[in-house]
């Protein structure tokens, strides 16, 4: 199949997962069409299938890229000396990280139930990779008496929700600025673990 003339693939790959991105997030993956998105990036449709095998493999791109990016910028971060500065870290870098990408946390979230079944397995092993990481945190501070909670899993997803909740309501210019936010969270986190 012949390329658009001026098309480059380092150029028009990106922006065919930006477009798709963008679309998925205003309208939902169901009702957004290879026709829509290669409209968007201003290829015919097509072409579209040099960048991508079908669209279902763009949405598990998206996902599994985010997911990569975020396991990645985790395992960049400095140890911490205790489970309470562990917490905090993981606290600020979750509303941090996910306040950048919006659309992409929109469609980690709602697009799920959109993967095929191969597909959400893996993001979902993912997902619990990253879920683990809190979670080893919440038992190092259990075991040292530094938190109270319950069910250290449960405690888990419920602090997760929260931080990602966030990104919902929170527009730059408002009322708090993000550091202002971080540090209301990070208040609200410590004492729903007891500490």
């Amino acid at each position: 199949m012949a390329r658009t003339q001026g098309s480059h693939s380092d150029i028009t790959g990106p922006r065919v997962r930006t477009a798709a991105l963008k679309l998925f997030a205003q309208h939902g993956f169901a009702a957004v069409s290879m026709r829509q998105i290669a409209r968007e990036v201003g290829v015919q449709a097509g072409a579209l299938y040099n960048y991508t095998p079908d669209k279902q493999s763009l949405l598990f791109d998206l996902m599994n890229t985010h997911m990569g990016e975020l396991l990645a910028s985790r395992a960049d971060l400095p140890d911490d000396a205790t489970p309470l500065q562990a917490l905090e870290t993981f606290t600020r870098f979750h509303i941090r990280f996910h306040s950048e990408r919006p659309e992409e946390v929109f469609i980690a979230y709602m697009e799920l139930r959109n993967l095929s079944e191969d597909n959400f397995a893996r993001i979902e092993g993912l997902r619990r990779t990253y879920e683990d990481q809190l979670e080893v945190i919440l038992r190092a501070g259990m075991a040292e008496g530094v938190f109270h909670v319950a069910d250290p899993k449960l405690a888990t997803m419920a602090v997760i929700a929260m931080l990602t909740g966030v990104n919902t309501w929170f527009r730059e210019g408002g009322r708090l600025s993000l550091e202002e936010v971080e540090q209301i969270y990070w208040d609200m986190v410590r004492k729903s673990v007891g500490a």
